[in-house]
């Protein structure tokens, strides 16, 4: 049986279960591996060197230039997993069985960047992970598999990504072996909403907590960046107060008061007013110490 000839445009740690699973299949074969043009990922270095695969590198990867090297690799697909530039028509086109992507979104919705961290801000029950042909839209085209992963209380953005990482490998590995055999399904996503939604990349200074806000917005807002993300930021007097996670306390009373206000500090940690209740905090670095009747800001 013919192996199948693949093109990996891969990145991060992300892309590192996927490939442990392609390359120890023995119908598989990565003919090259194509990294961001500013990698910092010396993992998929180190796969190039150990298993004899030729490591590309491109400022732009529609370009001519680019486009000449790859044809030489005669691949039947090319896929993509945490990359970060933009396929046109010419290279999505390139292989016989076309390019594929994995998303760690439950696409048509939660297009876009940072899908893991906009799923816990908006307090969804269940995160997606995709696996899609590619067309010249943004992670627009026809859905090959999906499937979803509950999200529940006692979750944040670190075990998210730990079950994300996991789930897309498994899946992005099932729908090539599905692409090979000849019976991958092509769902349109229009046929799943007609609109779907996107969500913007997180940049500096969105890590900024405001305590006017609801008790379960303050609680979704801590866990959805915390460690490895930048941790919620709020400040005390001058000093930046970094704050890693907090407990949602369901049955706390809603009442009017003064929002960021301390209204205790003890051994389980500060309970912090909200806009409607109140919320304990219970991992936090700050240069100063914060006692009752401190207000953060």
């Amino acid at each position: 049986m013919d192996r199948m000839k693949i093109g990996y445009f891969a990145d991060g740690p992300w892309s590192h279960k996927a490939f442990e699973k392609i390359i120890a299949d023995s119908e598989l074969k990565i003919e090259f591996i194509c990294v961001r043009f500013d990698t910092k990922d010396d993992t998929i270095k180190k796969y190039c060197s150990d298993y004899k695969i030729d490591y590309l590198m491109d400022k732009n990867i529609n370009s001519k230039d680019f486009l000449e090297v790859i044809t030489q690799y005669n691949c039947d697909l090319f896929v993509s997993m945490s990359f970060n530039q933009i396929f046109k028509n010419t290279i999505l086109n390139m292989p016989r069985l076309k390019t594929i992507n994995c998303h760690a979104g439950k696409l048509p919705f939660y297009r876009g960047r940072n899908i893991l961290n906009w799923a816990l801000i908006n307090d969804e029950k269940e995160f997606g992970v995709t696996i899609h042909y590619m067309d010249d839209g943004i992670d627009t085209g026809d859905i090959i598999l999906q499937k979803s992963f509950p999200i529940t209380d006692s979750d944040n953005y670190s075990t998210l990504l730990a079950r994300a990482y996991e789930g897309c490998a498994l899946l992005l590995y099932k729908a090539i072996k599905k692409i090979k055999a000849g019976t991958a399904k092509r769902i349109s996503q229009q046929s799943i909403h007609p609109v779907g939604f996107y969500c913007s990349d997180r940049r500096e200074g969105d890590e900024n907590l405001s305590w006017n806000k609801s008790s379960r917005d303050v609680f979704n807002f801590i866990r959805s960046i915390s460690l490895p993300g930048p941790q919620a930021r709020t400040f005390l007097g001058e000093n930046e107060v970094f704050i890693n996670r907090a407990e949602y306390i369901p049955d706390a009373p809603n009442y009017k008061g003064i929002p960021g206000a301390v209204l205790k500090a003890d051994k389980k940690g500060l309970i912090i007013k909200t806009k409607d209740s109140f919320i304990r905090i219970v991992e936090w670095s700050c240069k100063s110490k914060i006692k009752t009747g401190n207000r953060l800001k």
